[in-house]
């Protein structure tokens, strides 16, 4: 999708030293990042250098690991497992995934073959009759969820329609981090799916008011609040824009041709994936005539 150069955790001091000494002489003004990141005792994101697979994050203990999203595929799970195994020789016990979309969940049998997975009965419904994997889906979170891994909780909870209708987020108040699944792309529009924008903001709102040191992305560069925030922001603009326009009477090309966002035009946009700023605009527009449909 686009050039990206990734920087392994060098655990070698020299190596370390001079693998932050290139990161800074090529990319002094971008943000760094490694494929693993830790984000306090016992957590870790995965920042995947393959832009179609997802990130993930995962919380070790001593009796089992917790795992947040296993990548696209097979391949993908096998790169996610092995920087696991260079931290703990734990067995994976339970696996969330975070929505139904292949790039989250692709990996489930490799990183964790014996694992409970964990998922929203939505996601168990779209996967159901479709993948092999189905009958592994086999924990169910209604509205929410707390796991203890070791000593460590974890909420586990669906905030309602938002990039899905059956969207998991995982927050860890022990390290002050949440995996957001794909609710949050780091200086990215979205692909939109079955969801619900009005909800998906709302859901925004309630991470925005946890206490954030990390946010761990859908895709992307690992993030904080302050980015989660900006997220938070074009959903919001794009929305008023859109209701305004559609209150207007003009039609949706109309709408996609003037929707206008300068203050986010460093957002990615992926044509390819629905993912641009008329794209979403289309998506909501969607949801307004739905609404207006209804008795």
């Amino acid at each position: 999708m686009y050039w990206a150069i990734t920087v392994k955790i060098a655990r070698n001091p020299l190596k370390a030293f001079l693998c932050s000494a290139l990161w800074l002489l090529l990319f002094s003004a971008a943000p760094s990042f490694c494929s693993v990141q830790k984000l306090g005792r016992d957590l870790y994101a995965y920042i995947s250098e393959n832009d179609a697979s997802s990130n993930s994050t995962f919380l070790v203990s001593d009796n089992g690991i917790l795992v947040i999203d296993t990548g696209l595929n097979s391949e993908e799970g096998r790169k996610l497992l092995t920087e696991i195994r260079n931290i703990s020789p734990a067995p994976v016990r339970w696996i969330v995934n975070t929505h139904y979309h292949q790039d989250h969940r692709g990996g489930n049998d490799v990183v964790g073959p014996d694992a409970t997975i964990i998922s929203t009965a939505y996601t168990r419904k779209r996967v159901k009759g479709t993948d092999p994997q189905e009958y592994r889906l086999n924990a169910v979170v209604d509205k929410e969820l707390t796991l203890y891994v070791g000593t460590h909780p974890v909420h586990i909870y669906h905030p309602g329609p938002a990039h899905t209708l059956g969207d998991l987020v995982v927050f860890f108040p022990d390290q002050q981090t949440i995996a957001t699944g794909d609710l949050f792309l780091t200086n990215s529009c979205p692909a939109m799916d079955e969801g619900d924008m009005e909800s998906w903001i709302r859901a925004l709102d309630e991470m925005l008011r946890l206490p954030l040191a990390h946010v761990v992305p859908g895709h992307f560069e690992l993030a904080n609040a302050k980015e989660l925030r900006r997220f938070h922001d074009y959903l919001v603009a794009l929305r008023d824009q859109v209701k305004a326009l559609y209150r207007d009477g003009l039609s949706l090309e109309q709408v996609k041709q003037r929707i206008s966002l300068p203050a986010f035009k460093d957002f990615r946009q992926f044509p390819k994936y629905e993912a641009t700023f008329a794209d979403n605009a289309a998506v909501y527009y969607t949801q307004l005539q739905r609404r207006a449909k209804k008795p």
